[in-house]
């Protein structure tokens, strides 16, 4: 009994000291003149071995969300990124920003604060490997959006994109979740709502260009343009994982969901080394 006692404190020991740390940093961003919150995992590692470069995933979250949304939802990520030894970067995206640059509103500059401010100082204040093929962005809900909006647009920085239950078609949702103070009514500027839509911008993607992933539950009411966003894959010839599974839009989807996605991308930063 003694030595199973013993067996069981050394293995909580190494578990409490094996933890992953978690940094709160304020970024100040010089395009919507303000400071944005951001948490950050750091693999245990980091601190044991000097030299160390870890692959990033950018994780966004949903809308009315903030920067410590998805590790509230999801705890095991913290395990996740000593598990994967990835760091992970999760950014404040403002209550409604569907992480894009706005076209009417100049105080919403998401796309330009992660692609042109974040990264680049995620690279120069941690030990990342800064390369698009150590790098991911995926995130839930609106973040799906944006995991998938800000891959396709910017694959020359990010070698993997993904999406967790994700509005990436915003155009039969006009009235939902303030989208319209960011792009105008969908009456009056149409044309905002087609080309920041997920689906349509996808239309320009080549195959290999991007590893992307991307899931839905199917009671989600975003399941019909998960779907008809598959089918715009499958039909240009596209290399994506996508799958449904049973669920809905809630946290016990997503903060289930999360775990394949690192897996994937784990995967996926392991090839790239070789």
């Amino acid at each position: 009994m003694k030595n199973i006692l013993s067996i069981f404190v050394c293995l909580s020991i190494a578990f409490v000291t094996n933890a992953a740390r978690v940094d709160t940093i304020v970024v100040y961003s010089n395009a919507m003149h303000k400071n944005v919150k951001v948490a950050v995992v750091i693999p245990d590692n980091a601190a044991k071995q000097t030299g160390v470069k870890f692959p990033v995933v950018y994780l966004l979250h949903g809308y009315s969300g903030n920067y410590g949304s998805w590790l509230k939802d999801a705890p095991q990520l913290q395990s996740r990124a000593d598990q994967y030894q990835v760091m992970l970067v999760c950014p404040d995206g403002g209550y409604g920003s569907w992480y894009y640059d706005s076209p009417i509103n100049d105080s919403i500059k998401y796309e330009t604060f992660i692609t042109k401010e974040l990264l680049p100082y995620i690279d120069s204040n941690f030990p990342t490997s800064a390369n698009k093929d150590h790098r991911a962005i995926t995130g839930l809900s609106m973040g799906g959006h944006g995991g998938l909006f800000l891959g396709i647009r910017h694959s020359d920085l990010f070698g993997n994109a993904g999406s967790v239950c994700g509005g990436v078609d915003i155009r039969p949702f006009p009235n939902s979740w303030d989208i319209k103070k960011s792009l105008g009514t969908i009456i009056e500027q149409p044309q905002n709502w087609t080309d920041y839509s997920v689906v349509t911008i996808a239309k320009n993607l080549k195959s290999g260009q991007l590893h992307i992933i991307f899931d839905c539950g199917v009671s989600d009411f975003f399941i019909d343009v998960n779907r008809s966003l598959h089918q715009l894959l499958l039909t240009n010839k596209i290399d994506h994982d996508y799958t449904e599974r049973p669920g809905g839009h809630n946290k016990a989807y997503w903060s289930n969901s999360i775990d394949y996605q690192l897996q994937y991308f784990a995967k996926s930063f392991m090839l790239a080394i070789k």
